[in-house]
């Protein structure tokens, strides 16, 4: 886990180099103290919440399979490009944050 600097309310802040990133592996952040995984894939990075919102578990140490994060405990899979709950046990949505690329930087805003 890495931490990235402070956020502004509404400001991309900057979280790591796209190179530092695994295609296709979760990578878990922490930005102003709030848990997020990101995952470069093949159509782009994306960035949701490290939460399972069917039971509090982290789902950075979940595998990725088909633009989704299973979580390691129950098995919910989520959508990294929305943050949808897409299989039971999980029924609400994990938070989901907009990234930007600036050339190789991983820029991310979060959600309220």
């Amino acid at each position: 886990m890495n931490n990235a600097s402070r956020a502004s309310k509404n400001e991309f802040v900057f979280v790591v180099k796209s190179e530092q990133l695994t295609l296709n592996v979760p990578a878990t952040f922490e930005i102003d103290d709030r848990f997020v995984v990101i995952v470069k894939c093949e159509d782009g990075v994306f960035c949701v919440d490290d939460v399972c919102t069917h039971d509090g578990g982290t789902l950075g140490d979940g595998e990725y399979i088909d633009h989704c994060l299973v979580c390691p405990r129950h098995g919910a899979k989520f959508d990294v490009r929305t943050g949808d709950a897409v299989t039971m046990p999980a029924t609400e949505p994990t938070g989901s944050h907009e990234v930007k690329i600036d050339g190789d930087d991983v820029l991310v805003r979060l959600a309220s």
